[in-house]
Order: structure tokens, then sequence, then C-alpha cells
């Protein structure tokens, strides 16, 4: 039959419905042109609004028949034709007599269906009577259809169904529900029914009620967690469905992230929780523990030997469900999950092969090095039987054991290239690249063994991109190693064989091993690039003929190869996309395109990575099986921080500050100063807690004459909406000669966790000086009362003035220097000389580690950290270097020497050159 349905004609069915119209009607007929129709819709034929309607009121002649099955399908096919047929309203009558308590069951729930389906919201006071009687009608059929079909009219019109509360609250916490036959009348035999499914709508449509209300929230979680006996009018609090508890159990999740005042009262209620008898509840409550920031190790602890437990059910789903939540906790608490190392050892054998992948996974996180190659024997026989989405995620795992255990590189490296040998996707072969990658990166012992097997892979790659990856490491790699003549074979051999795409990255390739000190060598990489200016493609012609001409020149080879910088893509994209949509005038330079190392670009994509292995093994836990958008947001908020935590993560500082300078340009005020910042803060400084009413962040701007201070402002109280916010900045000490307040432009209004910017401008009355000053901030604002729902002032209200204290904001040398990223500092530092070099020792006894006194100097130089300068290897001594642009224009480098001593604190030799000698001097003076 399905066949039939595949070939349905949408003239010939519309056609047939005609006899919708006929009398006598025929339900068994009519059942099966109603399910044609349906199949249309949900298969996405187009139909016109003329025949949805005249479908429409076709259908609705079949309320004539009584048959209990043509009725449920009349129901369906008015939900869906409601969206494309007009005037449908005119089917409520109908749907409003099936509504009535003499009706039959089935009746009564699909009419209230169809009919929240079609109603307008200036309508729902008309039949606001009916729902709220349906809503504690004692048949939970009728009852979880109105709490459902409640929670869809929510969000069109929230204050009439605020009104329902009370109803809500009394089917919340009702007895056990029972009523008649789903196929019987209202009479006699009635069957006792036992599903809780009430509650658990209930629970969601209460919570999207009073989720504005912090309180009312807390109170719902302590009345139904047994803190407060008797709430909501019941003598008892204890929910019997286990999907309420799971619901329960997120919002006070919610209320712990919220107010952290109430974080280690709620904590205890979650340790109760994650013994409850329900595995459903107990897995969503250890599930929330292992995510919650801050969690206490008692907490931890419970929750990991609750999983435990949950490792050895005999449901796979189970099972499943156990060691996905364990291998995303391993990540940040892997001792915590090192109990668990047996059990898991045991699910490696797992006839399910998604748990056994997460816990060889989850074991390669929390093993030992003794482990290592008894978990790869394992890996390689469960290879076979997953797929590719499962095999990418062990490779990922690998990559990230490589540099736990380099001593162990060539069982990985065994192991990963075995897996290259397999058959497999895209995803699957990239991630096993990329693991090679890092352990030859990594792991030098490794780097030769792993790019033969790289060049083994790209002899028979089926992937054009691969093949480009591996050459491109292959030309970055081939010319250090001992024996380079061996790799430019077989990158010739892609010349030979490969299309064009490859055959060009292969010609970059070569061109690099002409750059090594061997002449002998760098003669037949010449003879090499000299065939191939005869290929048949003009991209692979003209990069051979770049490669010839820069061989000869060694500043080109220098410039062009040798380094290993690159320009900030995302700025470098906005400023691209300005130009093309009239945004930016002129031509597009790179001159004002900062550069940064192949590290930190390495770095950014590494976050990358990382986050989005956490989500295919974390992501899809928190969903919550209801269609509504309110009960869809009650999953827990910690799944949500994380989300935003990646969000932030992925952006890096460079497209963060052009950003700042897209909206400044949308200012005419600002866009005065010019058409950019010279520098723009890094970070932004926070200037309250986190937890306060209002939060205020501070980021600065400088110009060529001018320094802007913009203040994010967050309103945190829903209660309230701020309006003229406004921070007044006063100076500590006196700087008229030195700056002058030129412009402040104000927030107009804030709403709820609506985050909004306020702009301080000050004009630098000597562009030759630059000041340090202190300013003691204060946030000045009017308060108006509203509605916590809608977020509406009340109309009646002027409100108040009021003002909030902020933290001071410092002004120093550091925020006039641009954290530029500088290649070939050393040869820039020679450059430079003796004479531009300022050097000052310094005795810095508050510091009790070398790691928290690189981390304050970064802050205050404002300068760009080069690799490994944030991360000191010993706990005695440590070398860093800095580079920046003083003002976007003059070059700088800094070179700190530090040692430590336990009493003494940290010693610190702070040396500056600059282009400019009298940047120098004032860098030095940042520490001071």
């Amino acid at each position: 039959e399905l066949g039939a349905l595949m070939n349905l004609d949408h003239s010939a069915v519309l056609q047939e419905t005609r006899i919708f119209n006929q009398t006598p009607i025929r339900p068994r007929h009519s059942r099966l042109l109603l399910a044609k129709v349906l199949f249309l819709l949900y298969r996405g034929d187009s139909m016109s609004t003329n025949e949805a309607t005249d479908l429409f009121f076709s259908t609705t002649k079949l309320f004539q028949c009584k048959d209990m099955s043509l009725r449920q399908m009349v129901y369906l096919a008015i939900k869906e034709l409601s969206t494309r047929a007009d005037d449908v309203i005119m089917v409520t009558s109908s749907l409003m007599k099936d509504m009535q308590p003499k009706s039959e069951l089935a009746y009564r729930a699909n009419a209230i269906r169809a009919l929240c389906k079609i109603v307008e919201p200036s309508m729902l006071p008309g039949i606001e009577r009916f729902l709220k009687s349906a809503i504690v009608e004692k048949s939970p059929t009728i009852a979880s259809a109105a709490l459902v079909s409640s929670l869809h009219l929510f969000g069109e019109a929230k204050d009439v169904v605020r009104r329902w509360g009370g109803e809500v609250s009394e089917a919340l916490n009702g007895k056990a529900l029972q009523g008649p036959s789903f196929f019987g009348g209202s009479g006699g035999n009635q069957i006792v029914s036992t599903s809780s499914i009430v509650q658990y709508h209930a629970m969601g449509l209460l919570y999207a009620i009073r989720q504005h209300d912090r309180m009312a929230v807390l109170k719902l979680v302590q009345g139904f967690s047994g803190q407060s006996r008797g709430w909501l009018g019941g003598a008892g609090s204890g929910l019997r469905s286990n999907m309420a508890q799971v619901m329960l159990i997120r919002y006070a999740v919610r209320v712990m992230e919220g107010d952290p005042s109430l974080f280690e009262q709620l904590q205890g209620l979650l340790e109760g929780w994650v013994r409850h008898r329900s595995d459903m509840v107990s897995l969503e409550a250890a599930r929330a523990a292992c995510q919650l920031q801050g969690a206490s190790g008692q907490l931890l602890t419970a929750a990991v030997s609750a999983l435990q437990v949950f490792l050895s059910s005999p449901r796979p789903t189970v099972r499943f469900a156990a060691m996905r939540t364990l291998s995303a906790l391993a990540r940040t608490h892997p001792d915590a999950v090192q109990p668990c190392n047996v059990d898991m050892e045991g699910l490696v054998a797992d006839s399910n092969r998604s748990v056994a992948t997460l816990a060889i996974t989850t074991l390669l996180k929390t093993g030992n090095e003794a482990s290592v190659d008894r978990l790869m024997k394992q890996m390689q026989g469960l290879m076979a039987e997953i797929s590719d989405e499962f095999k990418a995620v062990v490779a990922e795992a690998v990559r990230s054991l490589c540099v736990k255990f380099p001593t162990k590189h060539s069982a990985f490296l065994g192991f990963l290239s075995s897996t290259l040998r397999d058959e497999g996707g895209y995803e699957f072969k990239r991630a096993a690249i990329e693991a090679i990658v890092d352990l030859a990166k990594h792991v030098p012992e490794s780097r030769e063994a792993a790019l033969g097997h790289l060049c083994e892979f790209i002899e028979d790659c089926e992937f054009t991109k691969l093949s480009v990856r591996v050459l491109h490491f292959l030309g970055e790699e081939g010319p250090r190693t001992e024996r380079p003549t061996v790799y430019i074979r077989h990158i010739y051999n892609r010349v030979v064989l490969e299309n064009a795409v490859v055959r060009a990255a292969a010609v970059s390739a070569l061109a690099k091993f002409g750059t090594v000190a061997d002449e002998g060598l760098r003669k037949s990489v010449r003879v090499l690039l000299q065939r191939c200016l005869d290929d048949r493609d003009d991209e692979v012609r003209d990069r051979a003929a770049w490669a010839l001409r820069m061989a000869d020149n060694e500043n080109t080879r220098t410039k062009y190869v040798r380094d290993d910088s690159t320009f900030a893509l995302a700025v470098l994209e906005r400023r691209l996309v300005e130009y093309c949509t009239g945004v930016r005038h002129g031509r597009v330079s790179l001159e004002g395109v900062p550069r940064i190392s192949r590290a930190q670009a390495e770095e950014a994509q590494g976050r990358g990575r990382l986050e989005a292995m956490d989500a295919a093994l974390v992501v899809g836990t928190s969903a919550v099986s209801a269609a509504s958008p309110a009960v869809a947001g009650t999953a827990t908020s910690s799944g949500a921080m994380a989300a935003d935590s990646g969000a932030a993560a992925g952006m890096d500082v460079y497209e963060q500050q052009a950003e700042y300078a897209s909206r400044l340009r949308a200012i005419p005020e600002l866009a005065a100063f010019g058409e950019q910042p010279l520098v723009s803060s890094a970070r932004a400084i926070e200037l309250t807690e986190a937890e306060t009413e209002y939060v205020v962040r501070c980021v600065k701007h400088v110009y060529e004459r001018h320094v802007v201070f913009q203040f994010d402002v967050t309103n945190t109280i829903p209660e309230q909406v701020v309006g003229q916010v406004e921070v007044n900045m006063e100076p500590e000490e006196d700087t008229s000669e030195v700056l002058r307040p030129v412009v402040v432009i104000p927030a107009p209004e804030l709403r709820c966790d609506e985050p909004s910017s306020v702009y301080v401008a000050f004009e630098r009355v000597d562009t030759d000086v630059f000041p340090t000053a202190s300013f003691a901030c204060t946030l000045r604002f009017v308060v108006r009362e509203c509605d916590p729902a809608t977020g509406e002032p009340e109309e009646d209200d002027e409100g108040f003035d009021d003002e909030y204290s902020l933290e001071a904001v410092d002004l120093g040398p550091g925020d006039f220097m641009q954290a530029a990223y500088l290649p070939n500092s050393q040869a820039l530092w020679e450059a430079m000389g003796a004479d531009a070099e300022f050097l000052e020792t310094f005795g810095l006894a508050s510091f009790d580690s070398i790691a928290s006194c690189i981390a304050s100097v970064a802050e205050l130089l404002g300068m760009c950290p080069l690799e490994g300068a944030l991360t000191p290897t010993s706990k005695a001594a440590h070398q860093a270097v800095f580079t920046g642009r003083w003002m976007g224009g003059a070059k700088t480098v800094a070179r700190t020497r530090m040692t430590y001593q336990k009493g003494a604190g940290v010693t610190m030799e702070l040396a500056v050159r600059s282009e400019d000698p009298a940047v120098s001097e004032l860098m030095v003076s940042a520490i001071a």
C-alpha cells in the first residue's frame, strides 16, 4: 500500500474528495481518502488557498457521521488544513459541541487539540471556561490534551494562559486520575488509568507560566522535592511521573546557576535525586551533577557511583546514557571517573557498538600508560564494526592521547596507519590524518615514521582535500628531515598522477624543498619545477613559475616561505564583506589586517576541534520531548552555558575587535573619530560580580586623538526596565591637562537579560602625551516597574532615578599597545639595536608563582605573547617574549626573564625595544 501512496496524483485525490458531500457518508472510504490527503500534505505538495478552503469545508461535513475512527481523521485533517485554508474559524461550533462533558472521551480530547490549533488569541476568553475545566478533568487523556494545547497557546496569549495557574497547579498536585475507557462512554465500565503523563505536561506549563519569577520557580522545586510539603495545596509533595521529576531536576539546576546563594541548599537535593529508584531520574540527576560548574566532590562521587551501577544494566540505552555522561566528565575530571575503569573495560566487548566505542574513548582519557597497548589492540578489532561517526571519535581520542603519552608513539602510529588503510568516509580519514600530524609535531622522534605513513596514504587517496592537507604538511616538515629526497619522490608522483588541485598543492610543497641549504637538492627541485611549467592547468603553471623565481632570491624565500605567520582571516573576511556591501569605501589594504602566528591559528582550530568532539559525545541528552518552545527551553542551562562558552571561544580576539569597529562606525558621534580604533582591548574588564543586579563590563578603544570607554550593561532584574542609562566617570586625580570629556552616549532602555552599551569618550589634549589615570565609575539610570512575564513597563509609571557603584577603570600604557604578532621577532630585536632598549629589574614579592606573575605582566603590557610565553615549564625560572604595535604603528618587542624563590617571590628583568625609543620607557613604566 505504501507504493500506491507514493504514486498518488494530487488532482485525482482532490477530485475524489467530492464524495464527502454525498449522502449517506461512507466512513471507511472517507477515512482512507483523508489518509491520502494527509499524505499529500506531509509529502510537501503545494495546495492553493482556494483548494485548501474547499477541502476544509468538505471535510467538516463528515461531522455528521458518528464513526469514531473517521472522526479522529477529521480532527487531523482540520489541524493540517487550518494553516492553508480561509475562514477556518467557522468550524468552531462543531468542535465546541464535541468538547461538551457528555461527548465521547475521544471526541473531547481531539476536539480540544483541533480547536486550540485554529482559535485566534482574541477568541480565547470565549473558550477559557472549557479549557480550565478540561485541565482538571479526571480523565488523563482530556487533561493532557488541554495542558499541551495551553502550552501551544502560551506563546500567543500569555496573559490569558497565566490566569490558569491555579488549575494547572491542581492538575500537577492532584491524586491518581481515573476516567472512562478511551473507547467507552461516560457510564458504567470505567478503566482506572495509571498514566502520570498529566503531571509531566502540567509541570512544563506551570514552569512556562512562572519562569520569569525566580522565587516561584524555587518554591516549585522545593515543593516537589520534599522540602516544603503541602505547597500548592497538596498534603504530599511527591511526583509520580518520572518525566516530571526529570523536568524538576532541570529547573533546580537553572535556579542553582541563577542564584549562587542557593547552590549549597539545592546541591543536597541533587544528591538525593541521584539515588532515586527510577533509572531515568537518577541518570538525569547524575548528568546534571557532572555538568554543573562548581559541584562538590561529594556530589560528583555520588553521581559517578550511580553511573557505575548503570554500566552493568541489562538495557543498552541505560548503559549508553551512563557511558556518554562519564565520557563527557572524563575530559574535565578524569580522576573522578577512574573508579569506573574496571567496569568500562568490561564494556569494550559490549554487543552495542556505540557503548563499546564510548567505553574505549573514555578509558583512553582516564587510563594510564601501562594500559595503552591493551586498549589499542581492543580498538583494532572494534573499528571494523562501528560507524564512521564513532570511528572519528576514536581517532580524536587517540589524537589527544598522543600528547599525553608521547613514549607510546609507535603504538599510536601503528593503529592510525592501519585505520587509514581501512574503508571509511571523509570525516573519519580526516580525523586520523590530523592525529598523525599532531603526533609528528609534538613528538619529534615519530616525525619521519609519521611522514612515511602519510606518503603511503596519498598514493591511493580518494579525497582531494586530504591529499592537499598531507602535501602541505609534507612541504612544512619534509625539508627539516635528514633525508628530504624520500618525500620529494612521493610529492612529484602527485604532479604526474593527480587532478589539477592536487598537482597545484604538490608544486607548492616542492617549492618549500627548494629553500633548503643543500645546493644539490635545490637544483634537483628546480629541474622538477621546470617540468611543471608545461602543465595543462594555469594554476599549476603559475605556482611553478612563482616557485622558480622565488628560489633565486634569499629575501623572497624568507618572506614568503619561511615566515609561518598568517593573516587574521576573520578580520580580512569582514573587511571584504564591508567593501562588497558598500559599507567600506576605498580599496581594501592588507596593511591594517593583523597577522597571527601559525601556532595561534592552530590553537584556535584545536579549540573548535575539541568543542566539536564534545558535541558529538554530549549534545542531545538535554532535549525535551515537547512541542512547545516553552518546554523545549527547559533543558539544563548548564548545556546552554556550555554552548555559549563554546561560541565565545570560537570568536577570536581579532574577530571581536572587528565587531567592535563595526559597531563604533554605526554611531555618528564616534564615527567622526576615525574609521576604526587603532587599539581595542583584547578582553573586557568585569566591573561587577556576575551575580549582581546589573552586570557591567568595560572595553577601551583608542583612536588617534580620542579614547572611548565602552560599557556593556545587562539588567538581570525581570521586574524592572531601566532607561537613560549612563556611566559617570570621575578621575581620581586631575586630568584636565591631558584628557577632556567629549561625549556620553547613553543606552535608551535596558530590559531583563538584553545587554546594551553605553559609551563615554575623552579627547587627548596633546597627542604626544599618553596619559595614565584611574576613574571612579557610577552607573546612573531611571527605574520603571514592569510585568515580568511580558517585560512591558507600566504605562503610568514615570520611574525614579537610581545609581549603582562600579569598580574603578584604569587607563595605562598597555591600553595604547596593539597586541600584534610580529614575525621574526629575533631579527627585529637585533635590528632595533641597544639604543632603542629600556631595561629594568623588579622585585615582585607578592607573587607566589611564575605562572601568576607572567599572566599579570601580559595583562599590563597588553602585548601578544609568543609561543610558550604564558605556559612556564619550570617553577624556578622562565623566559617570555611579547610583540606589539604602539598605537597600531611602531613595532615593539618585550623580553622578560623571571626567577622564583620561596619567601622572596619573583624577580623579573624586563627589556623593551621599540622603533620609537620613548615607547620602550613607557612600557617599562606600565609595570612600575
